[in-house]
């Protein structure tokens, strides 16, 4: 189920659209995003014409002013890609090129946001490249080889040939397989309305002035619904009218195939809040100490280089032998660090420290566990290793702010050169 509702159960100071992602009654996902009137002046997946204030070979970046004032991170890892507005392009970016950029991360904490020249456009079955791999269509790897075939012909007969992606590439992305039983139809209409805004974008980019914004990405609670895949989720429902309003005439033309899920939630006799315990939830997905169902716990311990979680036994007082007993409460804590990654949007490098195991089988068991329970995440997350004592490295992509810098309104000030990302 997914909820949304406004920021009265948030604590102060922060204010927005909470979007939450239940699953049989627990939270899985849990965002808050600014209200209209509030938008960041460089919001996630924002497309601009940046001027590059300066570039450090050193770390092989460039700082690039998106709006006046406001500065971002450019890694330059791309720069043959890069598409320079104010000259030709030879390879390099130099100070005081016009380029064309995208915020691929938030601001977080005293980091700038960090921009990609790899412009895309995405939607809820597929996404567009503009000018990259052009001709492509690709396929996301969950995707099985019989509805690759079948999208494949679907597209063609729709005309989205090699000649229609001649200055673009387009990749169908997972939530695709949703349509599989009643046909592809809402899939080639979202991959031509993003063919044509991606051409219209790429043809336009050259006449645009410095610090424009050539797309401005939908408000992030849709974006949360969109990429929700319809299997995690039976129904949307939400207390508040004007939000509803505003889902059912987005759903009605964009994604009509999920409007029939979209509920207004009207019992005055008991609030949507109390019904589902959100301020508790709320409460509990900041609290440092996470019980286990076994007695055991976990400490979350985010710092400013990393996140430490350490396993405990705790309370537990089963009578199976010590092996058994360090396998069950691993086993357990595994699947709840799994979830709490992904509500907590913990990101960057995570180490856990697990109840140390004798066993080498039990260690390869419970790595394997833990990686399979990590590729549920929509976010990119990895096992790296176990070190020499024993502690489980992890790695999650940076998208967004954690979930206690959202919910706690810290402010995410732009920093200095040497608070680079």
């Amino acid at each position: 189920m997914i909820l949304l509702r406004r920021e009265s159960v948030l604590p102060e100071p922060s204010s927005g659209i909470l979007s939450l992602l239940l699953t049989n009654g627990r939270l899985t996902e849990l965002s808050v995003w600014p209200a209209e009137s509030e938008q960041a002046a460089a919001p996630l997946n924002g497309i601009y014409v940046g001027k590059v204030m300066n570039v450090a070979k050193n770390i092989n970046a460039a700082f690039v002013e998106l709006t006046k004032g406001q500065r971002a991170f450019l890694p330059l890892s791309h720069a043959e890609n890069a598409c320079i507005l104010n000259r030709k392009a030879d390879g390099r970016v130099l100070a005081g090129d016009e380029l064309l950029v995208q915020v691929e991360r938030e601001a977080v904490k005293t980091k700038e946001p960090v921009l990609t020249m790899e412009i895309s456009i995405a939607g809820r079955y597929a996404v567009v490249f503009p000018g990259k791999e052009r001709g492509r269509l690709q396929f996301s790897g969950k995707l099985s080889d019989e509805e690759r075939l079948s999208i494949a012909r679907a597209c063609s007969e729709a005309g989205i040939t090699e000649e229609i992606l001649a200055s673009c590439s387009l990749i169908v992305r997972t939530n695709a397989a949703e349509l599989s039983d009643c046909g592809y139809e809402p899939l080639i209409a979202e991959a031509k309305a993003l063919l044509a805004l991606a051409s219209a974008l790429w043809q336009t980019a050259g006449t645009r002035t410095c610090y424009s914004c050539l797309y401005r990405p939908e408000s992030g609670f849709l974006t949360a619904v969109r990429d929700t895949p319809q299997e995690q989720y039976e129904e949307i429902l939400t207390d508040d009218k004007q939000l509803y309003e505003q889902l059912h005439a987005w759903l009605e033309r964009s994604y009509p195939e999920v409007l029939g899920r979209l509920r207004l939630y009207e019992d005055t006799s008991l609030s949507l809040a109390s019904l589902y315990g959100l301020p508790k939830k709320l409460r509990e997905a900041l609290e440092k100490r996470v019980w286990l169902k076994s007695g055991g716990y976990l400490v979350i311990e985010p710092t400013e280089a990393l996140t430490v979680i350490d396993v405990n036994s705790g309370k537990y007082t089963g009578k199976k032998g010590m092996r058994d007993t360090f396998r069950l409460i691993n086993r357990e804590a595994a699947l709840e660090i799994a979830r709490q990654l992904r509500l907590r949007n913990l990101s960057g490098i995570i180490l856990v420290d697990f109840i140390s195991m004798d066993n080498k089988e039990d260690e390869r068991e419970l790595l394997h566990l833990l990686s399979a329970e990590l590729k549920k995440d929509p976010v990119r997350t990895a096992v790296v290793d176990m070190t020499a004592l024993g502690l489980v490295e992890l790695t999650r992509k940076k998208v967004r702010r954690s979930l206690y810098e959202q919910l706690k309104g810290a402010p995410a000030e732009a920093g200095s050169q040497e608070n680079t990302p």
